[in-house]
C-alpha cells in the first residue's frame, strides 16, 4: 500500500511542479491583477465599506439569503484560516526560502480582488432549494458564463466544476487538516492518529448534520476566538524579537528575487523556487480564485451581490496578509528556519513558538499553542468544506445526495489522519490546479457584467 501511495505521489508531484505549477502562475495572479485594473484597485477602495457591512450597518432580516454578512464571512474564513495558515507557511518557506513569503502576499493582494468577483458571482446566481436554503457557487456561473457561448458547455462547465470541487472538499479541506492535526497531536502529546481521526470525524459529523445554520453558528463562534488566540500569542513572540523584524522584512523580499539557493541546506530559494512555493502556498491559504468562498457568501442575507461580493475581500486581507505573515515572521526571526532542516510542517512552527517563547521562561509552552490552534482550525475548516461539498453534490444530484456525502466525507477524514503528509499535500496542490483555471475563466467572461453590477452598487453607496 505505501509503495503504491509513493508511485502515486511522485506522478501528482510531477504534474504539480510542471503543469499545474504554470497553470496556477499562469492564471492566478493574472486574474488577479486583470481585475484590479479593471475595477480601480477596489479591494483598497471598498475596504471600510466593507468593515460596515460586516459590523451590520447594513443588515437587513427581510432580505433574502440564509445568515448574516458577519457569519458567512466567518464560514469562509474558517475555510481558509486552518492548516494552511500553520503548517503551510512552514513549508512554504522550507521549500522556497523567505522569499516564498513575497510571493504569498502578492498573491493575497491581487487575490482580494479576485475573491470579491467570485463571491459577488456566487450570489447573484444562487439558487433556492425545495428546503428553502440558498445554494450557491461556481458551478451556477460558471454555466451561466460558458453558456453564453453554447448551452450545453455551460451545463458541462458546471458539471465539470462540482465534481472536481466534490474531489478538492475531500482532500483540501478534509484530508489535509485531519492530516496535520493527527501529526500535531502525535507529536505533541503522543496521540495514536487513528485516535484524533475518529475523535475529528464523530464530533464533525454531529455538527454537519445541522445544515448551514449551525455550522455557522459554530464557525462565527470559533473563528473570532481561535483566532485572538493565535494572533495574542505570535503578537508575543514578534515583541520580543523586534529588533529583527525589519531585518526579515528585507530578507524576504530581497529573497523573493534572489537567484541563489538558500543557505542551510533547505530545497531552495531560486527565484522561480520561491514564486512557485509562494503562489502554491497562498493559493492554498486564502482559497482566492479556487471557487470556495462563493459557496459560503451565498448564503448571506442580502440582496446586493456586490455588497457581499467587497465583504468576501477582507478573506485574503485577514487570513494571509495577516495571519500567516505573523506565523512566517516567527519562523524567520527566532532563525530555526536556518538551522532545523529536518522540520518541515507543523513541527517547524512549534519550534519558532517553543524558542520565542523560551525568553520568557514558557519553554515547551509552543507545542501547545500551535497544537491548539490546529485543533480549532482544522476543525473549522474541515466544517466549512463540508459544506461547501454538500452544495457541489446538490448542484449534481438534488438534495437526496447530502446524507451520503456527509457519511462518506466524514469517513475520509478518519483515513486522513493515516496518511503521509507529503501525499495529502500533493493531492491538494493538484486539486488546486484542476479547478482554479475553469473558475476564473468563467469570472473574467463575466467581468463587464460584474462591473455593470459594481458601478450601479456604488453609485448607491459610496466607498
Amino acid at each position: 500500500m505505501n509503495e503504491l501511495i509513493q508511485t502515486i505521489s511522485g506522478y501528482i508531484d510531477q504534474f504539480n511542479g510542471g503543469i499545474g505549477f504554470y497553470l496556477l502562475l499562469g492564471s492566478l495572479v493574472p486574474a488577479g491583477v486583470f481585475l484590479t485594473l479593471k475595477f480601480r484597485f477596489l479591494q483598497v477602495r471598498s475596504f471600510t465599506h466593507a468593515l460596515k457591512v460586516v459590523r451590520g450597518d447594513f443588515d437587513d432580516p427581510n432580505d433574502p439569503g440564509d445568515i448574516s454578512h458577519f457569519k458567512a464571512l466567518s464560514t469562509a474564513l474558517s475555510g481558509t484560516i486552518g492548516v494552511g495558515n500553520i503548517t503551510g507557511v512552514a513549508l512554504a518557506i522550507f521549500t522556497g526560502g523567505p522569499g516564498a513569503v513575497f510571493w504569498m502576499w502578492v498573491t493575497a493582494f491581487f487575490g482580494m480582488m479576485t475573491k470579491c468577483a467570485e463571491c459577488t458571482l456566487g450570489l447573484k446566481y444562487r439558487k433556492t432549494l425545495s428546503s428553502g436554503f440558498a445554494s450557491g457557487g461556481p458551478m451556477y456561473y460558471l454555466e451561466r458564463a460558458f453558456g453564453k457561448i453554447s448551452p450545453k458547455l455551460g451545463r458541462i462547465a458546471g458539471i465539470y466544476f462540482a465534481v472536481g470541487f466534490i474531489a478538492i472538499t475531500i482532500a483540501l479541506g478534509n484530508l489535509i487538516q485531519s492530516n496535520s492535526l493527527a501529526q500535531s497531536m502525535s507529536l505533541t502529546y503522543s496521540i495514536p492518529t487513528w485516535i484524533t481521526g475518529l475523535v475529528l470525524a464523530s464530533v464533525l459529523f454531529m455538527v454537519i448534520v445541522g445544515g448551514i445554520k449551525r455550522i455557522s453558528d459554530v464557525t462565527s463562534f470559533l473563528v473570532p476566538i481561535m483566532t485572538l488566540i493565535y494572533i495574542c500569542a505570535a503578537l508575543v513572540i514578534l515583541v520580543i524579537n523586534i529588533t529583527e523584524i525589519p531585518a526579515v522584512f528585507l530578507l524576504i523580499v530581497k529573497s523573493a528575487f534572489s537567484i541563489e539557493s538558500a543557505a542551510g541546506g533547505f530545497l531552495g530559494s531560486a527565484f522561480i523556487v520561491a514564486l512557485r512555493s509562494g503562489v502554491a502556498r497562498g493559493a492554498f491559504s486564502n482559497e482566492a480564485g479556487l471557487g470556495s468562498a462563493p459557496v459560503a457568501h451565498a448564503a448571506a442575507k442580502t440582496k446586493y451581490p456586490v455588497r457581499e461580493g467587497i465583504v468576501a475581500s477582507l478573506g485574503p486581507f485577514i487570513d494571509t496578509i495577516v495571519i500567516c505573515s505573523m506565523t512566517a515572521l516567527i519562523i524567520l526571526s527566532t532563525g530555526v528556519w536556518k538551522n532545523k532542516t529536518e522540520a518541515s510542517g507543523s513541527d517547524l512552527t512549534i519550534q519558532a513558538f517553543d524558542q520565542g517563547l523560551s525568553a520568557l521562561g514558557m519553554s515547551g509552552m509552543g507545542a501547545h499553542i500551535v497544537t491548539l490552534g490546529l485543533i480549532l482550525f482544522a476543525f473549522s475548516t474541515a466544517l466549512a468544506w463540508a459544506y461547501y461539498g454538500e452544495q457541489a453534490v446538490v448542484y449534481l444530484f438534488k438534495e437526496k445526495a447530502i446524507t451520503p456525502y456527509r457519511i462518506l466525507y466524514c469517513i475520509c477524514v478518519f483515513f486522513g489522519s493515516l496518511f503521509a503528509v507529503k501525499f495529502v499535500w500533493s493531492l491538494g496542490d493538484l486539486c488546486l490546479a484542476l479547478t482554479t483555471l475553469p473558475n476564473l475563466l468563467g469570472v473574467v467572461i463575466l467581468s463587464n457584467e460584474l462591473k455593470s453590477d459594481i458601478k450601479e452598487y456604488f453609485s448607491k453607496y459610496s466607498t
